[in-house]
């Protein structure tokens, strides 16, 4: 089949590849409609790396997906051929202490789409588990359900620190992950975020999610905002969105006693924390990975209209210029929030 293919660091290609995969009775096989290009597939196109994941072999990129099914398995109950939907990218091993006890997202073995050596879903078909595959609610596009995965992510950092009716909240960083975080925070339950970033047209963005106060730290200090919005206290939840240094450094600041912080970026390089001052605070600080059990709950605020992730869409390429997609994400536009890959003829909204 023909797919987009990391051939190593720098150079991607579409091309036709032999992938095998066997369709099992717990399987379907689905035709791929829209795929986003992740931070994580550019950084691996540039790179060749992230962290202990190397690109030693051509490899297929791509995680975050809708499809339509073309195939289901025998023991297959809840999908048909013609559902459209959206997939789960990691694959673990449900037999692991991890996925027994939950947290299926920190099974060791678990593989995951465009992790090397696992193939993406940049490619014309895919067999997955009809358990991580999900149905799209009627009122749901291609384009949304593709957004689910990246939604996720925030969703699984506000669940993990919890968030309660009237917290403010602090997000640090306006990419995909940073306005998804918004959004969740405020579906969530808070009552006002403040969205730091330095690029104007992302917060501009983000100021149009709600009850959103975006901070450009070239123009203002954070802390300082922080302080004049919470009475001197500090903010209830902060979100670590960027992965920058002295961002995480920053959280301590921000963060109010006995507040709550989510690492949910991910720096190149060690990050410092003042541990002192986190216990002064008595601040917990959470790390995140992923995401689990968290689809349905995307799934269902998408479709109440709770959370609308079209306005992040703004970027759409059709499969056969998968390669200029890339190229273009290795250096966006600053309005750019989301580049999305189209792999039929009609680009879809």
């Amino acid at each position: 089949m023909r797919a987009l293919v990391l051939e190593k660091k720098g150079v991607l290609s579409v091309r036709d590849i032999d992938i095998k995969e066997e369709m099992g009775p717990d399987d379907v096989r689905i035709a791929m409609h829209t795929v986003g290009v992740c931070g994580s597939d550019v950084h691996f196109y540039e790179f060749g790396r992230i962290g202990p994941f190397f690109v030693r072999e051509p490899m297929v990129l791509g995680h975050e997906a809708s499809g339509v099914v073309i195939e289901a398995g025998g023991n297959v109950q809840h999908l048909k051929p013609g559902d459209r939907v959206c997939i789960e990218p990691g694959i673990p091993d449900w037999k692991s202490r991890a996925s027994r006890q939950g947290m299926y997202n920190l099974d060791r073995g678990v593989k995951f789409w465009a992790a090397p050596p696992t193939h993406g879903c940049l490619r014309e078909t895919v067999v997955h588990p009809a358990i991580l595959t999900y149905k799209l609610p009627e009122n749901v596009t291609p384009a949304e359900g593709a957004m689910v995965e990246p939604l996720a992510v925030a969703l699984h950092a506000v669940n993990k620190l919890g968030a309660h009716p009237g917290d403010v909240a602090v997000v640090l960083g306006a990419g995909t992950i940073g306005l998804m975080a918004c959004a969740s925070a405020l579906a969530g339950g808070c009552s006002r975020v403040i969205v730091v970033d330095c690029l104007a047209p992302k917060l501009e963005l983000a100021a149009k999610l709600g009850a959103v106060t975006p901070v450009n730290f070239k123009e203002q200090n954070p802390l300082d905002v922080v302080r004049e919005m919470t009475g001197g206290w500090g903010a209830d939840l902060v979100f670590e969105c960027s992965g920058n240094p002295e961002a995480v450094a920053s959280t301590l600041d921000l963060v109010c006693p006995g507040g709550k912080i989510a690492f949910t970026g991910c720096p190149v390089d060690a990050a410092p924390i003042q541990i002192v001052k986190a216990q002064t605070k008595e601040a917990t600080m959470i790390a995140t990975f992923r995401y689990a059990h968290v689809y349905p709950r995307a799934l269902a605020l998408l479709a109440a209209g709770k959370i609308d992730v079209k306005p992040f869409i703004t970027d759409l390429y059709d499969f056969d210029h998968s390669v200029e997609a890339f190229d273009y994400a290795l250096h966006p536009k600053p309005t750019s929030v989301k580049v999305q890959i189209v792999m039929g003829a009609q680009l879809a909204g």
